[in-house]
């Protein structure tokens, strides 16, 4: 699969042979080490970024004029090397209030439970996908909630000429300069779209049973995804291709998510282990800690994560120790089904990129905030946010001032429950803040 491929062909990973934008890059790098040292390439590769920092931030103080480029450049290099460590946290949890219900938006439009949702780069818009899967962007604006471009589910065995899905749309991601949209399905098809006119523009086939994780890496279009075949495999979204392939899990894969680093994280459902793919490397780092399965996993920053299970328990992992930071057990509480007490599943995390603010969602009847300690070493109940229905996936907005929840009458991997009350729709929550002035930035140790 190359580049120069015809739009909406079918792009397949089959293949037993090397794929050739694997191979070319392998021989690019193999030219590179040749042609230059590792620390000729370090000082090449720093002197370019400094050079970008620069011309960046020189523009940026024209326009304000308030601090000199070298300041700026300062703060920015500071802020970059943290992020990059895993240390940069803004501590934003401690400021957010109650939202008025009143102002908790409710948008309808999925016949079936909502199963994913992303938001765009730029906070403007939101897409969700469905089990009847139908797939819809709307725009952002509390006010409206307008529906901007509607794709509708066709029905099994439509799949040939039906131009989006015929299956349960489980997983989508979008990239992050907001070009492509990725969603994948229950019927083990990966689409990739054109975000701006949700005209679809590949698919992508390959794994062996619904695709249930999609991710692109940061400042990048490859795309990685993972599905109930316990396979991990990357795609280059911009060439239209198929990389590789990474195996490991021994049950299916629930969840996956990725920063900018060349790696992704997994959740591993039943096989109890929480999984780090270093993609060059073609190696993985393997946590556990969780007693059942895990159902979702988010990364707060590039050294830690958070992961939710069906056992209740909610884990902040650091990407240096094998076993959780810290383990909330039961952090939805219990529930009385069929005379047991159980506890109320995780079914959904999000974490506000690089701060202290955590967000859980289950069929418990509301979706709980979560402060995160020092050094991610303690994890404190900030509020609940009452959502009746499964809460099947959340994501904050980049700007850290909505939270927005997918709901259903159903879990979004089965029919195990069914809460006949709860709408199929998006929530978008409204998060109040204590102060308007910008919150502190401070490293937290790992």
């Amino acid at each position: 699969a190359t580049a120069g491929r015809p739009a909406d062909e079918e792009v397949s990973s089959d293949s037993e042979t090397e794929s050739p934008l694997l191979g070319r890059r392998r021989r690019e790098a193999a030219e590179e080490e040749v042609e230059e040292t590792p620390q000729e390439k370090k000082l090449r590769l720093a002197k370019q970024y400094l050079e970008e920092l620069r011309q960046l931030e020189e523009e940026r103080a024209e326009e304000e004029e308030e601090l000199e480029p070298a300041d700026l450049i300062g703060d920015r290099l500071k802020e970059d090397v943290l992020e990059q460590k895993g240390r940069l946290q803004r501590l934003v949890a401690k400021d957010v209030q109650p939202p008025d219900p009143a102002r908790i938006r409710v948008l309808r439009g999925h016949q079936l439970p909502v199963t994913c949702l992303v938001i765009s780069p730029d906070d403007r818009f939101i897409f969700s996908a469905s089990k009847d899967g139908s797939l819809i962007k709307c725009k952002w604006e509390v006010d409206s909630g307008k529906r901007l471009c509607v794709v509708p589910g066709g029905k099994k065995g439509t799949e040939e000429r039906h131009l989006g899905h015929a299956s349960h749309v489980l997983c989508m991601a979008i990239s992050s300069d907001g070009k492509y949209l990725a969603t994948g399905d229950r019927n083990k098809l990966i689409m990739i779209w054109d975000a701006a006119t949700c005209k679809r523009l590949h698919i992508f086939t390959g794994h062996r049973d619904a695709v249930s994780g999609l991710s692109f890496r940061k400042g990048t279009h490859q795309l990685y995804s993972a599905s109930h075949d316990r396979c991990v495999k990357v795609w280059d979204v911009g060439e239209n291709a198929y990389v590789e392939t990474l195996f490991g899990h021994q049950d299916i894969i629930t969840g996956l998510d990725s920063l900018s680093r060349e790696c992704c994280v997994t959740a591993g459902g039943r096989d109890g282990t929480v999984r780090l793919w270093k993609i060059p490397e073609e190696s993985q780092l393997v946590f556990s800690g969780h007693q059942g399965s895990i159902d979702c996993i988010q990364l707060i920053n590039e050294e830690h994560m958070v992961s939710g299970a069906d056992d209740g328990s909610l884990a902040l992992w650091g990407l240096t120790k094998k076993k959780p930071l810290v383990l909330a057990r039961q952090a939805h509480g219990d529930q009385d089904a069929q005379g047991l007490q159980q506890p109320y599943w995780i079914s959904a995390v999000a974490a506000l990129r690089n701060s202290d603010l955590l967000a859980t969602g289950s069929h418990s009847g509301s979706v709980k905030l979560w402060k995160c300690g020092e050094g991610f070493r303690k994890l404190e109940h900030l509020l609940d946010i009452p959502l009746v229905g499964f809460v099947n996936s959340l994501k904050f907005s980049a700007a850290g001032d909505f939270l927005v929840a997918g709901i259903g009458q159903e879990h979004r991997l089965g029919r195990w429950w069914r809460i006949k009350e709860a709408k199929n729709s998006i929530c978008i929550i409204p998060l109040k803040q204590k102060t308007t002035a910008s919150s502190p930035e401070s490293p937290g140790s790992s």
